[in-house]
């Protein structure tokens, strides 16, 4: 039988439960952590010892919420953090020095959307937050994708959620990336075509001043538009987007390609 360090009771000394990974690390069991940190301080220093006696490159420990009194003890030890999430923390610990520890998520990812209805008109908003209050500033409207949100469906929501209109998805017009963006963290905005169901406006009291249907020729020439947006809509007039391909694969993903 395989043996796994630290993986619960091995010869009458008690470690901290767990697995090994693909990589060579060793991921605890958070539902198997005790409560009290004088049995966490126990468990941990035994496990310690088996660790560094075996192969194992990087320890993983994710501590919920409802034991945040452990977190000093496994700093105390050479824990660092490496994320957070609303209900718990993870943190590492190499145990060789070419222990390769994943970067968490490092970009934050929006989407927008063109709307152009039958009359040429661009669906646009003027955001309530913005730099210059003392005039208009017309955007596409769009927003960040949820946790667990497909790119096609999260865009058609942020457009209805800011302007009321509904909208069928068509592809993707255009991808920007920057860095230093929200908490430090690099930007993936993502611009999609979609089509207009319907056309009455009702603008989100929360984040929009003004919705409005605007001749595409009036935002091209409006001092009140920006550079990056006026290309996209031009990308998106020239058809240039990149429509959904159905892919017989068991994995659960979006994929887009040529027309």
């Amino acid at each position: 039988m395989a043996h796994h360090p630290g993986s619960g009771h091995t010869a009458g000394v008690d470690t901290l439960a767990g697995n090994t990974n693909i990589y060579g690390g060793f991921i605890v069991d958070p539902r198997q952590l005790p409560n009290e940190p004088e049995q966490f301080a126990q468990q941990l220093d035994n496990s310690l010892t088996a660790w560094r006696e075996s192969d194992c490159k990087l320890i993983w420990l994710e501590l919920p919420r409802s034991h945040a009194a452990l977190v000093p003890i496994a700093v105390s030890v050479g824990f660092s953090f490496h994320h957070a999430e609303p209900g718990m923390l993870m943190m590492t610990l190499p145990m060789q020095a070419d222990a390769f520890i994943p970067h968490y998520a490092t970009h934050n990812v929006g989407g927008g959307g063109v709307v152009i209805d039958d009359q040429r008109r661009l669906l646009v908003v003027n955001e309530l937050y913005r730099r210059d209050r003392s005039k208009p500033y017309y955007k596409l409207p769009g927003g960040s994708l949820d946790p667990q949100e497909d790119l096609a469906e999260a865009v058609v929501r942020e457009v209805a959620e800011e302007t009321g209109v509904q909208c069928e998805f068509q592809g993707v017009v255009s991808i920007r990336h920057r860095h230093q963006f929200r908490f430090g963290r690099s930007d993936f905005y993502i611009v999609c075509r979609l089509r207009p169901l319907t056309s009455e406006l009702r603008a989100d009291p929360r984040e929009i001043e003004e919705c409005r249907w605007m001749p595409v020729e009036e935002y091209f020439t409006s001092p009140y538009t920006g550079l990056f947006n006026r290309t996209i809509v031009r990308q998106a007039l020239a058809d240039a987007a990149l429509a959904p391909v159905s892919i017989e694969d068991p994995q659960d993903y979006e994929f887009f390609g040529p027309r």
